[in-house]
């Protein structure tokens, strides 16, 4: 059976600025609460994590995550508002293009 496949990310001045990469990193970070944990669970270093993070930050000129150092476990890291609002938009575009390519039938008999 043939399927459509697809990926999505969004640049600006020719530089990806978000796409799945850092939408798959964050859901991570905000499900573990740690960039560490995140990183780990996609089989990248800590360092690669919060490099693209970063390089990320720099492109959209906002915060990401709120990092906080020390603590019982090391510290850790919660996503800020503008991350959950971006996370949020680029979840429902990529919703909207799952339920039209599943509308379309015709390729699943070729």
């Amino acid at each position: 059976m043939m399927e459509i496949k697809y990926k999505i990310w969004i640049e600006h001045d020719g530089k990806q600025i978000f796409g799945e990469g850092i939408y798959r990193l964050l859901q991570l970070v905000e499900k573990y609460g740690s960039i560490n944990r995140a990183a780990a669970a996609q089989n990248m270093s800590y360092r690669q994590a919060w490099g693209k993070i970063n390089t990320i930050e720099k492109r959209l000129g906002i915060k990401l995550l709120e990092r906080h150092k020390g603590g019982e476990y090391g510290g850790g890291a919660v996503l800020t508002k503008e991350a959950r609002d971006i996370m949020k938009r680029y979840g429902e575009l990529l919703e909207k293009i799952d339920n039209f390519l599943a509308s379309q039938d015709s390729w699943a008999n070729i």
